[in-house]
């Protein structure tokens, strides 16, 4: 069923800068890999960091691909649905990412191609343009906040799998994302008894029980951008990020392992 929480608002204009960026960010750093480093693992599966980077031209292209698509009459998935309407998808996008990383060995010549046509296709999309996508119609503005998630989280993954990577984030980007996710487990966990804090991007309140008005909330989770979006998409495990004092939670609410990840 679509979320019933109210939806953040965007900047188009912002959002359409950020994933630009980042991705620009992610073909500049996969420019510099060596063969033995595309070769490496990643923590997704057996999926190589050659496949990775091919699967992140695909999720920049989507847009680009229902661009060139006949435009719904009007989006019927909201922008909190994404985490909950990709994973009927995952064996499908994975299989297209494993076909298009065997079709593509010049990655470069892929990143560029990928990048010229979408800026080009953003110049010429108003902003209220609607998407034809997998999953349903979805309006450009929020499916291109779900693509600074895919850029964001799949930048992370890289910069795990391969020494010394480091690929930025750029800070709209970032903040985007976290805020998505962020929004997410509102929407997952409706109620106000609990107080997740991403500072500075993000605060929202969720878990249902006595809601908290005044002063400091009785039951509050803390964590920096990074951690909250590795917790929500399971890179890392919520006792593990406690272990590793990364997160900080107080009060009989504050305890979100049981609904973490978001997605993965």
């Amino acid at each position: 069923m679509p979320a019933k929480k109210r939806t953040r608002s965007y900047d188009p204009a912002k959002i359409r800068a950020a994933v630009l960026a980042q991705f620009g960010a992610v073909r500049r750093a996969v420019g510099t890999l060596t063969p033995d480093q595309l070769a490496l693992p990643t923590r997704l599966g057996d999926w190589t960091v050659r496949d990775l980077a091919a699967h992140l031209t695909m999720t920049v292209a989507a847009v680009s691909r229902a661009l060139d698509r006949p435009e719904p009459p009007k989006a019927d998935v909201a922008l909190l649905d994404y985490p909950s309407v990709t994973a009927p998808f995952a064996e499908a996008i994975a299989d297209g990412t494993r076909r298009l990383a065997d079709a593509e060995p010049d990655l470069d010549a892929l990143y560029t191609r990928t990048e010229d046509e979408l800026t080009a296709r953003l110049a010429a999309a108003p902003a209220s343009r609607v998407l034809d996508m997998r999953a349903g119609a979805m309006a450009l503005t929020d499916f291109l906040v779900t693509r600074t998630v895919e850029l964001v989280v799949h930048s992370d993954d890289l910069n795990a799998a391969v020494p010394g990577l480091d690929i930025p984030f750029e800070k709209q980007a970032l903040a985007a994302c976290t805020r998505l996710l962020a929004d997410a487990l509102a929407a997952k966990a409706p109620g106000g008894a609990t107080e997740v804090r991403v500072p500075p991007y993000a605060v929202v309140q969720c878990v249902e029980g006595p809601r908290h008005t005044r002063g400091t909330p009785p039951n509050v989770v803390e964590t920096d951008p990074l951690t909250w979006i590795r917790l929500a998409t399971g890179r890392v495990t919520w006792s593990d990020a406690r272990d590793a004092a990364q997160v900080s939670a107080s009060g009989e609410r504050a305890d979100l392992s049981g609904l973490l990840p978001l997605m993965s």
